[in-house]
Parts: structure tokens; sequence; C-alpha cells
């Protein structure tokens, strides 16, 4: 992490070819993905304002994954237990609603084990968990379960 003066604070990590990729959290809320060049960490060769949506998105395309894969590995020897990330959309009948409220366990056997928004996980989310758009449940069940359940936050 490294104080930026006036401006906020960034923070980065080096890539295998020397590149720095990173993030500059601005004092006024703008968050801006950066490239700095191999061989002048100081020198930004591609900058990408994005919204506060925007960069909880990317959160949740970069989190999630590690999370689901590392279920997936740790369900490998179990036959019949999948590991999947289901998202609600913009227009989910659950968007502003609790995981109680879809019954997902009751109605699929399948079990919510953890929620991705906006870069952070919450594991082990209770029925009081309350969803919104851009969410993205990581659910374990049988493979005919996830398909259930992806019909049931699309279709109520």
């Amino acid at each position: 992490m490294t104080p930026l003066p006036g401006i906020g604070v960034r923070k980065d990590f080096a890539l295998r070819n020397g590149q720095r990729v990173g993030v500059i959290n601005h004092r006024d809320g703008e968050v801006e993905l950066i490239v700095s060049r191999s061989d002048d960490p100081d020198a930004c060769v591609a900058s990408v304002p994005l919204t506060v949506d925007e960069s909880a998105t990317l959160g949740n395309l970069l989190g999630t994954p590690q999370l689901v894969a590392q279920l997936a590995e740790e369900h490998k020897d179990l036959p019949g237990i999948n590991t999947k990330q289901l998202p609600i959309l913009d227009g989910s009948p659950y968007d502003g609603r609790t995981l109680g409220d879809t019954e997902i366990r009751t109605r699929t056997g399948v079990s919510v084990v953890a929620v991705m928004r906006a870069g952070q996980v919450e594991p082990s989310p209770g029925p009081d968990f309350t969803f919104t758009a851009g969410d993205l449940l990581v659910a374990v069940g049988t493979a005919e379960g996830l398909a259930a359940t992806v019909k049931v936050l699309k279709n109520g």
C-alpha cells in the first residue's frame, strides 16, 4: 500500500513480467485500475477509471473463481457434489430479498456457502442475508439441484 498525498492510496503487485497491476482508491471515492511499466513502476501504461459498481463487479469476478476452485478441490473426492457460482442478476426476483425468501435449501437441496459482494466474502450467510444485484452466490449441491437453483434465482 502506497499513500498518494492529496490523491488517495495505491495498492499494487508485480506480475511475472515485471509490470505492476494495481488500484488507486482516490480520496473522492473514485477507483482507478492501473498497469505500470516494468522498468518504472511509477510510469502508468494504462489506466481505467471504474465506478463503485464496476469495481465491485471486478472484485467478484476475481475473488469468486478462487473460492469456487478451492471448494471444488475440497469436494473432488465426493462423487455427485458440485460447487458453482450463481449470480443475482438485475431484475432477479430476489434482488433486495433474503436468502430465506428463496427457500433454496428446501426447494433444491443446494446449500449457499458464501456470497461475494464488492470483492468481499460473506461466509455462511444466514436466512436473513439480503441479496442485491451483482452478488455472486457460491453454492454446493448436486448438478440437478444447482440447475434448479439457477431457475429459482431467475424465475422465483
